[in-house]
């Protein structure tokens, strides 16, 4: 079975910036597609963004586009979120997922990991 641990969010001031990160235990997910999503109380759990196995291919959310990248290090079974410019409304637990199918859609996704706070002060 494979694990996903999120580390890396926290309590940041609007305008700053965060890197999550995502390590993978137990097998590897250099061939599986990655993204990451993120749930704010009383909402749905939403898309952030994607990312391809080889990391040439990535897609954002519209709400983060620009501010938000993605990224991989498949030598190290990692993925990537850094975060820009934060706003108030990006306040929620943002969650790594692993899946065989690049797609917006939380559904298609086998492996989660258990989640990461993040909060930002207006």
């Amino acid at each position: 079975q494979g694990q996903l641990v999120e580390s890396g969010g926290g309590l940041v001031q609007a305008g700053g910036s965060l890197r999550l990160s995502c390590a993978a235990s137990g097998r590897t997910f250099i061939t599986y597609e990655m993204a990451w999503f993120r749930q704010a109380p009383g909402k749905e759990r939403e898309f952030v963004a994607t990312i391809n196995w080889r990391g040439d291919t990535k897609d954002y959310a519209d709400s983060v586009k620009g501010r938000f990248t993605i990224s991989r290090d498949n030598a190290k079974n990692t993925i990537y979120l850094q975060m820009n410019s934060l706003k108030p409304e990006d306040t929620a637990v943002y969650y790594c997922a692993a899946g065989k199918m690049l797609t917006p859609r939380p559904y298609e996704y086998r492996y989660w990991g258990q989640g990461t706070q993040v909060t930002v002060s207006s």
